[in-house]
């Protein structure tokens, strides 16, 4: 027998399980694809540092349980400098929220089927009618979702997703007890989540500590694999390499244990999205990709993203004859740039200049922060070009006209 559904959603991450909650709750009979089994959900795609904000919470309803601890500020250091800035966030234990949005959407009414691994859509006219799971298996949808993150199953053989391995960011994270987050040589991480730009560290990327309660932390780094991270890299060093020089150096981790089973490791692409959508197909979450460029946050981006496909569905679904035609789906892309990445474009230019800086520019970069007022600060982060602009010293003309030589145009 064929089954049927208003929307076949392949992922049960934050993109995937938000746009079925939403399209459960909108009346759509929807089925969610997830390629891990329950039992094990979600240990294998229990990837993220689960750094967040309130705005995010309150949006999303998530409930405080799945909070390892609220924070109160976000410190960013360079190789000798910081700068700290009071900002309310939350560390989430990322697997028990994962679990609660799975339930949340059984609630709204979504139904889910674990240890179900799509491999491909199921075509009629050159159109997506369906998913192909589990070597053979069939399920299909008047609209159809890839939520699988960089994969990609779906949008890659309908040529809507181009991600380029030039542009992946990989990342590995470990949970520590026994961290020294008052001491005296640094700025205090009690109640913070902490960045660090610092090249021997995380060449082309970042390093992060984010305090999960008394003395624990979650501690990792990630990387762009490009040029950025290859003029500054440890000839044969690997990511795990790169985290242990960081732990056997940093005396915040002189007396700091791993907590056993706490090792998350993760990749995403760092690059605008071509397309998102075609008839009866929306690409959400790290499938487009959808993660902040320069900060690297993304939970707030997937539920975002999540949320703007089930708009799109409902929309093209509620008419008497539904209409799922690309010019339709192509809602999505709208929303998509409008309320889930915009400036999309400004800011991967400025991630890809931050990466470009020698680790002494960082230095600088801190003490440029700490004279800047709030409103300078939110306008460069929202990708104000005239705001940007103010933190540049004459000084930097050389490596700006390298940088423009080297990225910009491309």
């Amino acid at each position: 027998m064929t089954e049927q559904f208003d929307v076949v959603v392949a992922g049960a991450g934050p993109a995937g399980a938000q746009c079925a909650r939403d399209v459960a709750e909108r009346g759509y009979d929807v089925l969610v694809l997830e390629t891990e089994a329950e039992d094990e959900f979600p240990r294998q795609s229990n990837k993220s540092t689960g750094g967040t904000f309130p705005s995010m919470m309150a949006s999303f309803n998530v409930p405080d349980d799945v909070v390892m601890q609220f924070t109160d500020s976000v410190v960013l250091e360079s190789p000798n400098e910081h700068f700290v800035r009071d900002m309310a966030g939350a560390v989430l234990e990322f697997a028990d929220f994962k679990q609660w949005l799975v339930d949340a959407g059984r609630e709204a009414g979504a139904q889910y089927r674990f240890d179900a691994r799509v491999s491909g859509p199921v075509l009629e006219g050159g159109e997506i009618v369906g998913v192909e799971y589990n070597g053979g298996e069939q399920v299909y949808g008047d609209i159809v979702v890839d939520a699988t993150g960089p994969s990609a199953p779906l949008a890659q053989e309908l040529g809507v997703a181009n991600l380029e391995r030039r542009n992946q960011a990989i990342g590995v994270e470990y949970e520590f007890e026994g961290v020294d987050l008052d001491h005296p040589d640094y700025a205090d991480l009690t109640d913070a989540m902490m960045l660090r730009l610092d090249h021997e560290l995380a060449p082309g990327g970042y390093s992060w500590i984010f305090h999960t309660g008394a003395d624990t932390a979650k501690v990792g780094l990630c990387y762009i694999q490009n040029d950025e991270f290859r003029r500054h890299a440890t000839a044969d060093r690997t990511i795990d390499g790169y985290l242990d020089y960081w732990l056997e150096r940093d005396p915040r981790f002189e007396n700091a244990e791993r907590i056993a089973g706490k090792q998350h490791r993760g990749s995403a692409h760092i690059q605008p999205p071509d397309s998102m959508s075609t008839a009866n197909f929306m690409a959400i979450g790290d499938t487009v990709p959808t993660i902040d460029p320069l900060w690297g946050e993304g939970i707030h981006k997937c539920m975002e993203s999540g949320r703007a496909a089930a708009i799109t569905a409902d929309r093209c679904l509620t008419p008497a004859t539904p209409d799922t035609s690309a010019e339709e789906m192509a809602i999505y892309d709208e929303l998509w740039h409008d309320r889930v990445a915009p400036k999309m474009r400004t800011r991967l230019l400025m991630t890809r200049l931050l990466y470009f800086a020698p680790n002494d520019r960082y230095d600088r970069l801190m003490r440029d922060l700490q004279r800047a007022d709030d409103d300078t600060l939110a306008r460069v982060n929202n990708g104000d070009k005239m705001a940007m602009r103010k933190m540049f010293h004459l000084s930097d003309l050389p490596m700006l006209a390298q940088f423009a030589r080297q990225h910009v145009g491309s």
